[in-house]
């Protein structure tokens, strides 16, 4: 049973990477002037909630399989995620907003954001594929 929690874990770390990766691509296609502002915060925006639950689900997965560790390494990431969706100002179309990105620097800090979650993403990665080798041999 530990080895499917682990394999589920693979597969969704391996999902979110693909996110990051595609949140830093969009990102710095806006930075370049390849996309406008509009249609990049939309294409974004789309897959902040998804982003927000696949990382949820890791995290209370851990928390039922009793994995504290993993689960105290994943806390911080999903309650961030889920307070920059609940923070969100009433008027604006969601996380990334377009009258905002260009305003303080707040594409610089959703690109850096975008980095640290794909560094954080890669790192739990390895660790679940090492627990996941872990759990098949002990099994």
């Amino acid at each position: 049973m530990e080895a499917v929690v682990f394999i589920f874990s693979l597969l969704d770390c391996c999902a979110l990477i693909f996110l990051s990766v595609y949140f830093i691509i969009t990102l710095s296609d806006l930075e370049c002037d390849y996309i406008n502002a509009r249609s990049c915060c939309s294409k974004l925006n789309k897959w902040v909630i998804p982003e927000m639950i696949g990382h949820s689900i890791v995290s209370v997965l851990m928390l039922v399989s009793l994995h504290w560790f993993i689960f105290l390494l994943n806390l911080p990431v999903a309650t961030w995620n889920i307070y920059r969706f609940i923070m969100v100002p009433s008027g604006n179309m969601g996380v990334f907003d377009p009258t905002e990105i260009h305003n303080r620097g707040q594409l610089k800090s959703h690109m850096k954001e975008a980095m640290i979650k794909l560094g954080f993403h890669l790192l739990c990665f390895f660790m679940y594929l090492y627990s996941m080798i872990l759990a098949l041999i002990n099994d």
